[in-house]
C-alpha cells in the first residue's frame, strides 16, 4: 500500500513539474522574454558609438601614484582606462561619469571612477560638442589588491527622448549596457604623453 501510495506522489510530482515547464516555456514565448543576447565586445581601438558620446577605447594600466590629477591616498592605487571621447550632442556636457561601469573584481570593492582629462589634466573636464578629447577614468582601490590581467568593462548608453513621459522635456535617458571592453591592463605603467590630435576629433 505504502509502495503505491509513494508511486502516485512520484507521478504527481512529476506532472506538476512539466506543467510548470511548458507553462513558463508558453510564457516566455508570449512575452518574448528569454536569454539576454550577447552584448558586442570591443577591444583597444575599437570605434563605439554609446548614444551621447563616440567611444575609441586606448589603454588600460595600473598606478601607485597621482595620475592626471587625480590623487591617491596611502594604502590605495589606480586602475585606469584611457579613452577618447567625443560629444555627439549640440550641448558640452559631463555627463559620461556612468558611461563604464566596470565589472566586479574579486576582493576588490569598486566605486564611481574619477574622470580626468589627459591632455591639460583637469578632473570632470567640460566636453564640447563635435570635439575628441582623451579622458582617463580612474578607479581608485586598496594597494593590497591584486589588479586583473585584463579590464573588462561595460559600455553604457542612454537613449535620447524628444519629449520624457515623466519629465516632458527632451534628453537622454534610459541607460543600457550595449557593449563590454576588454584591455590588458599594464602593470605600473606611465601617463601617456599628450594624445596628438585627440582635440580635433570629431563625431
Amino acid at each position: 500500500m505504502r509502495t503505491a501510495f509513494g508511486k502516485v506522489k512520484t507521478r504527481l510530482a512529476a506532472g506538476i513539474g512539466s506543467t510548470v515547464a511548458v507553462g513558463t516555456a508558453a510564457l516566455y514565448s508570449i512575452f518574448g522574454a528569454g536569454p539576454p543576447a550577447p552584448v558586442a565586445q570591443y577591444a583597444a581601438g575599437s570605434q563605439i558609438d554609446a548614444g551621447q558620446w563616440h567611444v575609441v577605447p586606448q589603454r588600460a594600466w595600473v598606478s601607485r601614484q597621482k595620475v592626471y590629477d587625480v590623487p591617491l591616498k596611502p594604502g590605495q592605487q589606480a586602475l585606469v582606462l584611457e579613452v577618447d571621447l567625443s560629444n555627439r550632442t549640440r550641448m558640452s556636457t559631463r555627463d559620461y561619469s556612468k558611461l563604464f561601469s566596470l565589472q566586479p573584481i574579486p576582493g576588490i570593492p569598486l566605486e564611481q571612477p574619477l574622470v580626468a582629462q589627459v591632455r591639460d589634466p583637469q578632473l570632470g573636464p567640460l566636453l564640447h560638442p563635435g570635439l575628441g578629447e582623451r579622458v582617463a577614468f580612474v578607479w581608485r582601490v586598496p594597494d593590497s589588491a591584486t589588479p586583473p590581467e585584463a579590464l573588462k568593462v561595460d559600455v553604457v548608453a542612454k537613449t535620447f527622448k524628444p519629449i520624457d513621459n515623466l519629465y516632458g522635456t527632451p534628453g537622454w535617458f534610459n541607460p543600457a549596457v550595449v557593449g563590454q571592453m576588454t584591455l590588458p591592463l599594464e602593470a605600473l605603467a606611465t601617463p601617456s604623453a599628450t594624445p596628438p590630435g585627440a582635440a580635433e576629433q570629431g563625431s
